[in-house]
This record gives C-alpha cells, sequence and structure tokens, in this order.
C-alpha cells in the first residue's frame, strides 16, 4: 500500500499560514504585507507555456492591482536562478518585465502551508493556486485551477475589488458584479426584520432578495 503525504490546507476567514521564504526580490515574509492585500499565487515550473502566459498577464495587470492596494507575489518550487533566468527571457522573448518578486520554494515548505502540493495533480510541483490575503493578514479567497488551464488574471481584479466593496458597505455582491453595478444587501435575520424589509428603501424583489446602488 502506498503512504500519501498529507498537504494542510489553510482555511478562509483564518490568519493566512506565515512564511519567511527567499525571493527574486530578497526575503520576504507576511509581514512585509501588512496593511495592503496580498495575491499569492503558485505555478507549475518556470520556462513552461502557460505559466508564462499567466505571469506576463499578471505583470501586465501589476499597475491596477496597485491602485487596489494589492501586492503580488508569485511561487514554484524552482531556485531563485531559474526564476531569474526565466525572468530574463520572459523580457527578451515577449518584451515584458516582471515586476513582482517570485519565491524559491525549493523546500516547498510555503507550497505545503497553503496546499499547494495536490496529490493525483502533483506530487513535486505547485498546482495554479491563488489566494487573496487581506491587509490583516486573513485569508479570503483561494482558487485552484488544473495544470493544463491557465487562470483569468480579470477575475482576480474583480474579485478584489468585490471584497473590498462588501468591506466597505457591509454589503454582498452578486455573480459576475463590477464596480458601478448594484449590490445585494444582507439578509433579515429576524421576522420582523423581514416583515419591514419590503418598506425599508431598497429595490425589493422579496423578502431575502434586496438590492441597492451605492
Amino acid at each position: 500500500m502506498t503512504e500519501t503525504t498529507q498537504t494542510s490546507m489553510p482555511r478562509l476567514n483564518e490568519q493566512a499560514p506565515a512564511f519567511e521564504a527567499k525571493t527574486t526580490h530578497g526575503m520576504k515574509t507576511n509581514a512585509d504585507y501588512k496593511g495592503k492585500w496580498l495575491v499569492l499565487f503558485s505555478h507549475p515550473a518556470d520556462f513552461t507555456p502557460v505559466c508564462t502566459t499567466e505571469f506576463m498577464a499578471f505583470a501586465k495587470a501589476a499597475d491596477k492591482f496597485a491602485e487596489l492596494n494589492t501586492e503580488l507575489l508569485g511561487l514554484s518550487i524552482d531556485s531563485i536562478f531559474s526564476h531569474i533566468a526565466w525572468e530574463q527571457n520572459i523580457k527578451q522573448n515577449f518584451g515584458v518585465e516582471i515586476p513582482f518578486p517570485i519565491i524559491a520554494d525549493l523546500d516547498m515548505k510555503v507550497a505545503n502551508a497553503y496546499g499547494m502540493i495536490q496529490p493525483g495533480a502533483s506530487d513535486t510541483s505547485a498546482v495554479r493556486a491563488t489566494f487573496i490575503i487581506d491587509p490583516q493578514g486573513v485569508l479570503r479567497a483561494m482558487v485552484y485551477y488544473p495544470m493544463t488551464n491557465g487562470r483569468s488574471i480579470d477575475e482576480f481584479l474583480r474579485l478584489i475589488t468585490a471584497l473590498q466593496t462588501s468591506d466597505e458597505h457591509g454589503i454582498a455582491t452578486p455573480e459576475n458584479w463590477h464596480k458601478g453595478e448594484k449590490v445585494i444587501v444582507p439578509p433579515p435575520a429576524t421576522s420582523q426584520e423581514a416583515d419591514a424589509r419590503r418598506d425599508a428603501g431598497y429595490e425589493y424583489t422579496d423578502w431575502y432578495f434586496s438590492q441597492k446602488s451605492l
């Protein structure tokens, strides 16, 4: 019987696992991102085609993330030298500079702490995992993609905008919500509040579903 290594999994709305890691921009820890949102994302390997498209897309969107007070931090189970060579290769071949640091996770400590190693998908490479961490260090979202298919960077921009809007206004957002669209008012918590919801001044559909503009 083959023994399977158990990988820990972080949980939403709890403190993200602490890390101290060597990156292409020097040592980085959770504390370096205090007060900012962080997108920590893993990729299977340097010098692979799907990962190259993702890194270029993250690089091109870096200014948009910065406008949302959000930093980017990549990771793969490769060396610093491999990361640097890959960055240079992307710049030479595609004309795109990678502005954010990349963790060299040769000992897989960060990958294991964040559940980036998925037995059955890959035992030696990190899958396409993305973690959104808020300014208090709390894990707010995590998204996993298969090895064969690239992520949508626009979706992470949309999701961070939605999370920040929910935090600021105490609301929820509907499917594929974008800034400027109507938001969802949290449902009533008591029967009395449900009875009063129709006359509360919202765009009322039913007691559990009301929307408003911000």
